[in-house]
């Protein structure tokens, strides 16, 4: 005999209303978490997920049957979206095609994109207004596969330290996964490649201070597995890594959780998620708000990406 199905959920958000259809679809096998409880998650974290997306072209992460199943990467916004939906054209010149994505306005958008499936958020580092010019630098502590967090936390230390020498605000994150990010605001005057350079220009210094723990390699094959990789290359154009208060598609709900930087050495991701998160953003806010109002000119990064060059480092690789 088949099983009913469960009605829709209608969910008022601001001025519009979001249809939830099959709300109780298990997207995380371990917990049992279900789509409406993914959907309940974005709404207690509203005002931060859409801080993190505001006028962002944004590539969704679907799991139109949950985790169990396929994940989907979706830029375009697919036919038969409601009118009131924000999108951005952005071009792709590999394939000399142009797509328009998803650009977030209000938490509508959010809650719309959980009734497409999507568990995860992975929005561009530019706006908008001039998608070619990044407004936002970030940088990624990527973690070899031999790669304790001990010692990730030791390189987001050292981080740190050179952010502050700079006079740059560092705004950390756990990744979701097994690494921390942390993002700068820039003003959005270069283009992709002299961010990257700039970017690439900082690992460096980071790796000059902690030799033992961080590469720069650019191949995968060159780098030691029990390393850091400092990825300046989260920079390049088009490439998007999940943003703050996105949920990440790994069996525990895990959230990409903003945290201070006197938490780095006490905080486990482990314990950051769906179930968890929403009562330490009641109680603490959205760490990141503050964000625009601390931009960071890259002059001087991009004055080491100079000296490094004539003194012989190549620039960023294509």
């Amino acid at each position: 005999m088949a099983t009913a199905k469960t009605p829709p959920v209608e969910i008022e958000v601001g001025p519009h209303t979001v249809r939830l259809t099959s709300p109780d679809r298990v997207y995380f096998p371990e917990t049992g978490a279900t789509k409406l409880d993914l959907a309940q998650y974005y709404l207690a974290v509203g005002d931060g997920i859409v801080n993190a997306l505001r006028e962002r072209p944004c590539m969704l992460h679907r799991f139109p049957s949950g985790l169990a199943g396929d994940k989907v990467h979706q830029k375009r916004v697919p036919a038969g979206a409601p009118p009131w939906l924000e999108t951005v054209e952005v071009f792709f010149p590999r394939y000399s095609r142009t797509a328009d994505e998803l650009c977030v306005t209000d938490l509508a958008h959010v809650i719309w994109a959980v009734q497409m499936s999507t568990v995860e958020f992975h929005p561009w580092n530019s706006r908008r207004a001039d998608v070619e010019k990044p407004d936002e630098w970030r940088i990624d502590l990527d973690p070899g596969d031999e790669c304790d967090y001990d010692r990730v936390r030791r390189v987001a230390h050292v981080a740190h330290e050179v952010l502050e020498e700079l006079g740059a605000v560092g705004y950390p994150k756990t990744s979701g996964g097994s690494g921390l990010h942390v993002y700068v605001r820039i003003p959005p005057e270069h283009g992709f490649q002299d961010v990257r350079r700039a970017a690439l220009a900082f690992a460096r210094e980071v790796e000059r201070r902690a030799a033992d723990d961080v590469t720069t390699a650019w191949w995968r094959k060159d780098r030691d597995p029990a390393l850091v990789f400092v990825d300046y290359n989260q920079n390049t154009r088009d490439h998007t890594i999940a943003s703050a208060y996105s949920v990440r598609g790994v069996p525990d709900a895990r959230v990409s959780t903003p945290i201070r930087w006197d938490e780095i050495d006490d905080a486990d991701p482990r314990d950051l998620t769906i179930a968890t998160v929403p009562a330490r953003y009641a109680e603490i806010g959205d760490l990141h708000a503050d964000i625009d109002d601390h931009v960071f000119d890259l002059a001087p990064l991009l004055e080491w990406a100079e000296r490094d060059e004539r003194e012989g480092e190549p620039p960023p690789q294509e």
